[in-house]
């Protein structure tokens, strides 16, 4: 990374912790552009030579916690990824409490932000992360399922559309429920046909 490429990150950086900062205190819509630079320390110019808009900060927000949270996640992706064409078929399943009790807990401790994504749809380059995360991870997971290949595309949709709407209901009740409950919801409704064979 070159001198000004650090730079640039790093003022980036302090305009993603501003933001966080004052979503823990208002929602998005009384934000300001001045009050983040503000917070942040830059000027107006400075804010726009990064972002057209505020919504465009936000996606980049959601990045960097997103960021965030693999770092603090135990699960190594590198490792995990090298294991997918040998490892038992049930450890591949990531619908499970290994996987989803940290990510819940991290939505619940940030959840003034992703809260302000819901109250705020905006584009933020979901497909770009979806192609990668499918290319790298499920997709082989599908395919050691022996999924066909022209069926993966709407598994992919089911479980990363299914999963999030289930949050984005948790976080409009403020994440009233526990994460352990969130966590048996989603895994009952992607096995709905197990959960329904339990119930009998």
């Amino acid at each position: 990374m070159t001198k000004s490429e650090s730079k640039y990150f790093n003022t980036a950086l302090i305009m993603d912790e501003a933001l966080i900062d004052l979503l823990g205190k208002k929602d998005l819509q009384y934000i300001s552009v001045k009050e983040i630079c503000e917070k942040a320390g830059v000027n107006r110019s400075t804010f726009y030579l990064h972002y057209e808009t505020i919504a465009d900060l936000l996606g980049e927000t959601i990045e960097h916690i997103q960021a965030e949270f693999q770092k603090s996640f135990s699960v190594d992706a590198k490792e995990f990824i090298e294991s997918i064409d040998k490892a038992p078929l049930d450890e591949l399943v990531l619908i499970n409490d290994r996987y989803l009790l940290p990510y819940l807990n991290y939505v619940k401790e940030h959840k003034h932000i992703y809260k302000a994504v819901l109250n705020n749809p905006i584009s933020m380059q979901s497909e770009a992360k979806l192609t990668a995360l499918y290319k790298h991870i499920l997709q082989p997971i599908f395919s050691r399922f022996e999924i066909p290949e022209k069926e993966q595309r709407f598994w992919l949709a089911y479980h990363v559309d299914g999963v999030m709407a289930i949050v984005f209901e948790w976080l409009k009740d403020d994440c009233s429920e526990s994460v352990d409950e969130i966590s048996r919801i989603i895994q009952n409704c992607v096995r709905l046909g197990r959960y329904q064979c339990e119930k009998k």
